[in-house]
């Protein structure tokens, strides 16, 4: 009669005798047990390392698919695996309990098998235990606990045992082992699973099948080289996914669905709320930054939706690294300062034979600069770096990138006027006329360089920098332009206006904005700036403030045929910066509460220009109000009377409440708003959340807070790309969904999310009477002038037609 090596004596068991059953059902549950333990390890690491492949997929588009294919069929073969193992255990429980069911073996059987060598003495005395011990086994068994008899290896019939155990052990090592009795490998299965060291201690009482030396026992499954070979797959396919292996990995932020506080309408009751609200603009800049950085490092343009970028030159500008920079400082987030310091040390150069438009450059890229130097220094605990600490290699990195591109820029100014040319080409130390409007200058543009050259001047003590974009304002003066109010042209030849249109958006608007932060930048040292600042608020009341005709919103219109021609109801969402300005000049950058205080400062004047720096702000708040996404037009009409009422007639502001007017869409306050098809879309500009910045400081209202979290909700709501791509510009904001236009503005970054931080913040960050902002929200010092830089001219006297147009 053929034997099959039999450890656990299952065929001589009888089922009548004590605790046979209960042995089997002992196998029966641990092997279940274990089983079901490997199955739903095996379950929750493969729904794990799926859901993980799900979530990074989207951040990966150009490998997402094939990786996630892999990834699931990896997972697959995981599973597969655990069934079968199952499968197999159960399969040999049923074939064991069946047979020892099945047979029943007489004592001569039990002497011929330990004659055979097939069967252990102690195995065979451990059937005369009591009903006592087998209850105590069945307790050990299924806990997996240490067992409690544990064989003498002093035992003289030690020797014996051990003998049959290798005889055993290499009969099953032979071609006749017939895979390994009736239980086969499950056992060496179950016990490496919920045992793997078993070397130095057997699962059960004795020695199990295959572990004398030379059984050949199947290694753990963990142990297995497929196994651990399918496993570093996954790892690491997971990982190259996340993007561990770029150069720098910091990941952008998956989606936006767990921030629920975008469907909270709670106030903000204490400045730990403000702070709360602060650190959300944070998530959305670490948002912003970290996409870019993910799909477009080093490119000038970024394309959220379908993550890509371009350059506006052959090696790059660093268009929206520099022009981020210092949001970045300022928001302490350290590691992505040094990567982006990184990228200018590394592989920021000027010296590319490329046209760039003088102004952008100026205020993004040397402004940008000339503050990441500024608050390197004067700053040093806002993402501290010890790369730009005193005495370190690169200290003056900024400065020197600054300076090389300064010197580039001033090749604008080589013109017959000193009126700068509209470009230059940077490699060529070249200034380019404009290729449209006659070759004329915009009148912003060629005005708003002031503020970082006589900065850059102040710290070189290059006094060239000063004098030349001087000149430009007192070319400019010189024309004396009626009531202050310039038209949007000048041409670089002459130094003459060209064209009448006068307005206060774009092309006009940061000439009027530098005139008041000239004036404050060298601690008023320079009154001539805030003369002409007053001119021009004066010429602005004068032929540009009207009232609208159903609910009195105050606006700003344009006179496109001059200051003799019919005032067009227009206003572009460029002049919302308005308000803020016209608060900053009144109060000179101190509270408004501190200047009413000041001896002999505050006037009728200054109240006044208070009250319309309210009602403006109003009326740019209802540019956001009234469209369907809460964010505001590119340019919105205004409903005048015919006969529009001058800036004098009494009049009556509406209350702020009326923007929750019950009527909704019929409200009669929506009757004075009016935005065209082609001026429905939204660029994340800055100008609103700019001057609700500007009015909380000097107000200390607090409803210019609440007005700028409800359009901070409205651009994460309806501009977010939710699979980590950022934030986009609207094609039309006018609907719900909005037309997504697939651009990130690099001012969203450098000014947007700064403003909406500052707003949030202690009124002790970047104090209005330390810092000027220059027109890309980039702060730069106040600082005192001396003998070397000062103002170099005067103004002409004032023409009686200049006086009173």
């Amino acid at each position: 009669m053929n034997r099959v090596r039999d450890p656990f004596n299952l065929h001589n068991l009888s089922l009548n005798r004590p605790g046979t059953i209960a042995a089997i059902n002992i196998l029966r549950a641990t092997a279940t047990t274990a089983a079901t333990e490997f199955r739903d390890r095996a379950e929750k690491a493969a729904a794990t390392a799926a859901q993980q492949a799900v979530e990074t997929a989207a951040k990966a588009a150009e490998f997402a698919e094939q990786a996630a294919e892999r990834t699931r069929d990896a997972v697959g073969a995981v599973a597969e695996a655990a069934e079968a193992a199952a499968k197999e255990v159960e399969r040999a429980l049923d074939q064991a309990a069946f047979q020892s069911q099945s047979q029943s073996h007489s004592q001569s059987d039990l002497e011929e098998q330990l004659e055979q060598g097939t069967l252990l003495p102690s195995a065979a005395a451990a059937e005369e235990t009591d009903e006592g011990e087998d209850t105590e086994v069945e307790e050990d068994m299924a806990s997996f606990s240490i067992p409690r008899h544990v064989p003498s290896f002093t035992d003289p019939a030690r020797q014996a045992e051990d003998r049959l155990w290798a005889a055993a052990t290499r009969q099953r090592a032979g071609p006749a082992a017939g895979g390994g009795g009736v239980l086969g490998g499950v056992q060496d299965k179950v016990g490496g699973f919920l045992n793997p060291d078993r070397r130095s201690l057997p699962m059960y009482k004795d020695k199990p099948y295959g572990y004398g030396p030379g059984g050949g026992r199947p290694r753990p499954l963990l142990r297995k080289k497929r196994v651990l070979g399918l496993l570093m797959l996954v790892v690491l396919g997971l990982l190259w996914f996340t993007g561990f292996f770029d150069e720098h990995h910091e990941r952008a932020r998956a989606k936006l669905g767990d921030w629920g506080w975008l469907s909270s309408d709670t106030k903000a009751r204490s400045k730990a709320d403000w702070l709360k609200r602060r650190e959300r603009v944070v998530e959305a800049m670490e948002l912003s930054w970290d996409a870019y950085e993910r799909y477009a490092w080093g490119y000038d343009e970024f394309h959220p939706v379908s993550k890509t970028g371009r350059n506006m030159a052959p090696k790059g500008l660093g268009w929206i690294i520099i022009d981020s920079l210092d949001t970045l400082m300022i928001m302490n987030l350290t590691s992505r300062v040094t990567h982006a310091r990184e990228w200018i040390s590394k592989s920021l150069t000027w010296d590319q034979d490329q046209d760039v438009n003088t102004f952008e450059t100026t205020i993004r890229m040397l402004g940008g600069l000339l503050s990441a130097y500024y608050l390197s220094t004067e700053y040093p605990n806002l993402a501290p770096i010890s790369d730009d600490d005193v005495g370190a290699p690169g200290e003056d990195l900024y400065l020197e990138k600054a300076r090389d591109l300064a010197d580039r820029l001033m090749s604008a100014f080589d013109t017959p006027s000193g009126i700068p040319y509209a470009s230059i080409n940077l490699g060529k130390f070249q200034g380019l006329p404009s290729h449209a409007d006659s070759g004329a200058s915009s009148t912003a543009e060629a005005t708003t360089l002031q503020l970082e050259f006589k900065y850059l001047a102040n710290l070189t003590g290059e006094k060239d920098f000063w004098d030349r974009s001087e000149k430009v304002m007192k070319v400019l003066d010189d024309n004396q332009a009626p009531d202050g109010l310039v038209p949007i042209f000048i041409q670089p030849s002459t130094g003459h206006f060209h064209t009448q249109n006068i307005r206060l958006g774009s092309r006009g608007d940061s000439y009027y904005e530098y005139l008041i932060k000239q004036f404050l930048q060298t601690k008023k040292a320079e009154p001539i700036y805030q003369d002409m600042w007053n001119d021009a608020l004066h010429g602005i009341r004068k032929h540009l403030v009207t009232y609208t005709e159903n609910s009195q919103f105050t606006i700003v219109g344009e006179r496109p045929s001059g200051l003799k021609g019919k005032l067009s109801p227009k206003m572009d969402h460029l002049v919302c910066f308005l308000p803020g300005t016209i608060a900053l000049a009144a109060t000179e950058g101190l509270s408004e509460r501190e200047a009413r205080k000041k001896p002999g400062f505050w006037n009728k004047q200054r109240e006044a220009d208070m009250k319309l720096a309210r009602e403006l702000m109003q009326t740019c708040w209802g540019m956001y109000r009234y469209m369907a996404t809460g964010l505001a037009a590119e340019i919105t009409y205004f409903k005048i009377p015919s006969d529009p009422l001058p800036e004098s007639a009494s009049h009556t502001s509406p209350p702020d409440s009326i923007f929750d007017d019950p009527a909704g869409p019929d409200a009669v306050w929506r009757k004075d708003y009016e935005v065209h098809q082609m001026d429905a879309h939204n660029l994340q500009r800055p100008e609103t959340v700019e001057s609700l910045f500007y009015m909380y400081r000097i107000t200390g209202d607090v409803k210019y807070r609440e007005w700028g979290w409800d359009m901070f909700k409205s651009f994460v709501n309806y501009t977010a790309v939710e699979d980590g791509g950022g934030f986009t510009s609207l094609s039309n904001a006018n609907v719900i969904p909005p037309v997504i236009k697939d651009n990130m503005e690099s001012f969203w970054m450098a000014e947007t999310l700064k403003y909406f931080y500052l707003l949030f913040s202690p009124e002790d960050l970047l104090p209005l009477d330390k810092v000027v902002f220059n027109t890309e929200a980039h702060p730069l010092p106040v600082f005192e002038v001396g003998r070397l830089l000062k103002t170099g001219w005067e103004r002409r006297p004032r023409s009686a037609e200049t006086k009173s147009a």
